[in-house]
């Protein structure tokens, strides 16, 4: 049985959404892969840079062919001036600039990646710089480009093939074009208000995919009750030491159901998990056999945004408290981060955060697994921040106006973390300055950092 579309993402609402339509030209029984391993290599996939370029020389194998079937028919007219020789050069001209493109294309961009990712968070290097599809496509053009006019040069004869002739000038004229506009698109991206909107947009759709339903009134963080027992039996990891990158919730629901028991995934979204260490707690009789619970478990080096609502948040603090070490002493890129990190918070503040606990449809508890609540998110957006900035004065204003406006836009249930926060900060400027002046300076909420203190109340008031 040929499988067609079979990889999906699996969100821990229990939603079963496509990502991606992959292909299995094999059959079940001669080509197995688990819910892991795909997982695992749709995301290898998205952060290779060699995939596009290798894409792009399969369909030079089929572009040479047709291109040259049809100039055989002689749909071409004869209004290439230059002839045989003058084919050749240009031929030649486009292999020499296009190598050269791909060579300083690769040169630079690992010289870039090294130092966007010294200056601001190696985080951005696999998330952000590797997934690029500007990037990307740009040098599959390229290889595409140069793999074309090789072949064409090769294929030269007496007479000139006018229709190979004229894609090649096309594709060295759109190589060209391509090549200082990726100039320009790579000057702009490396800039760290660019790299800290794609995360935030990435890390924005992550948790709309996580949390598809808004908050309701009155609702209450996740975790409040969790279930007490004692497991039947213990699953370990056995493997190398890993990151818990997904997991196949959906999946693990229905062997719950199937098997008449409950799972317990241990380590949540974003854990390392050790060898040896707890993987599932199971209860009941009719246990899921180990092997399929852990094919539902995607385990990889490092965190991924695909699943990880807080890997953002993690994203953007780093990149801010980097930015205020003594070293770099940059506050107005951590300002910048503290404003995506308020888009961040007050969106997640306003969704319905997952219950660690889903029963089945007899409503009998079926899967336990850990989520992080309204307070871890509170905590991890401004503990390091408030640590490391409240003694510069844009870090200090623009931190109370973040908490001041998301204190008036979300429910009331999310006022009590904030206001801890904004004691704690009231606390902390007590120590720090110890001019009157100073204080009330730093009190001063100011969605600019300094500078914007009455623009900031007037949009507080609106709202």
């Amino acid at each position: 049985m040929v499988l067609i579309g079979v990889n999906a993402l699996s969100t821990p609402s229990g939603k079963l959404e496509s990502k991606f339509c992959l292909l299995k030209i094999f059959t079940n029984e001669m080509f197995p892969m688990s819910w892991n391993r795909w997982y695992g290599l749709r995301s290898y996939i998205r952060s290779s840079l060699w995939v596009v370029p290798f894409i792009a020389l399969l369909l030079y194998l089929i572009a040479i062919r047709l291109v040259y079937a049809f100039d055989n028919w002689g749909l071409w007219a004869d209004v290439w001036p230059w002839g045989v020789a003058g084919t050749q050069r240009m031929l030649e001209t486009i292999i020499t600039m296009t190598l050269t493109f791909v060579v300083f294309t690769f040169g630079s961009l690992l010289v870039a990646i090294q130092v966007a990712g010294g200056q601001l968070t190696p985080r951005i290097i696999a998330t952000t710089l590797l997934r690029d599809n500007a990037i990307r496509f740009t040098v599959g053009l390229f290889i595409f480009t140069l793999l074309f006019a090789t072949g064409a040069l090769s294929r030269l004869g007496e007479t000139v093939p006018q229709g190979v002739s004229g894609a090649a000038g096309l594709l060295g004229f759109f190589s060209i074009a391509a090549f200082l506009y990726l100039i320009d698109y790579a000057a702009r991206l490396l800039r760290p208000v660019s790299i800290i909107l794609k995360i935030g947009e990435s890390g924005h759709a992550v948790i709309e995919e996580v949390y598809p339903e808004p908050a309701e009134s009155g609702c209450s963080s996740a975790g409040a009750n969790r279930f007490a027992g004692t497991p039947d039996k213990i699953v370990c990891h056995q493997a190398n030491p890993a990151v818990v990158v997904a997991a196949n919730m959906e999946g693990l629901l229905a062997l719950a159901e199937k098997t008449d028991s409950t799972i317990e995934l241990v380590p949540r979204v974003g854990d390392f998990v050790g060898t040896g260490e707890a993987l599932f707690r199971l209860y009941g009789r009719n246990l899921p056999p180990e092997r399929t619970l852990k094919a539902l478990v995607a385990l990889g080096p490092e965190r991924t945004l695909e699943q990880d609502s807080t890997f953002a948040f993690r994203i953007i603090v780093d990149i801010a408290i980097k930015a205020l070490s003594k070293a770099i002493n940059d506050p107005t890129t951590a300002v910048l981060a503290i404003d995506q990190l308020q888009r961040l918070l007050c969106f997640v503040g306003g969704r319905h955060l997952l219950d660690e606990e889903i029963r089945g449809k007899n409503g009998k508890l079926r899967l336990i697994r850990r989520t992080p609540n309204w307070e871890d998110f509170v905590q991890l957006t401004f503990s390091e921040i408030r640590l490391y900035g409240a003694e510069n004065f844009q870090v200090a204003r623009r931190l109370r106006a973040m908490i001041e406006y998301a204190s008036q836009v979300l429910p009331d249930d999310r006022r009590p973390a904030l206001l801890i926060e904004l004691d704690l900060l009231d606390r902390m400027l007590e120590r720090i300055y110890l001019f009157p002046e100073d204080l009330m300076l730093a009190r001063t909420p100011d969605s600019q950092g300094l500078g914007g203190s009455a623009r900031s109340a007037s949009h507080a008031n609106q709202h």
